[in-house]
């Protein structure tokens, strides 16, 4: 399918709490666990790890603004022209509340500062700072 020029394809985006967005787009911007992916149309498939993101849908060319999401960490597969990213939060900016995010942030670097060197407790609050530190600048419009 085309809209306006531009291939178009289906995109679907689950949380644990169930469907946050399915639609047709023209464009994916993401974060995997390896670098930044722009997704278009006839992509190759691939399945990969996501980090915590700004996730943003065009659904309109890049003249209109994108549907954007703060992403937590999960996955995401291209298989047979379709998109799927399963992910643990997909929240809307407008949707953030910064003190209680900040309130995560920083119980996340107790929990940091009081875990043992290369333990699990450790790693978690690794990821839980880096999820915050994210949805934080999401919320304020600096994500990249």
């Amino acid at each position: 399918m085309t809209v306006a020029g531009h291939a178009t394809f289906t995109v679907e985006v689950l949380t644990p709490e169930g469907e946050v967005f399915a639609g047709d787009v023209e464009m994916v911007s993401t974060r995997t666990e390896t670098g930044s992916i722009g997704i278009r149309a006839n992509h190759a498939p691939l399945l990969g790890m996501l980090a915590p993101a700004e996730l943003r849908l065009y659904a309109d060319g890049e003249e209109q603004p994108p549907t954007r999401f703060a992403q937590g960490e999960g996955y995401v597969q291209i298989a047979e022209g379709k998109v799927l990213i399963l992910t643990e939060e997909a929240i809307k900016p407008e949707d953030l509340d910064t003190a209680d995010l900040q309130a995560k942030l920083d119980k996340a670097n107790a929990a940091f500062d009081a875990a043992e060197p290369q333990s699990e407790a450790q790693k978690n609050a690794i990821r839980d700072r880096r999820r915050w530190e994210m949805f934080l600048s999401v919320a304020s419009g600096d994500a990249q």
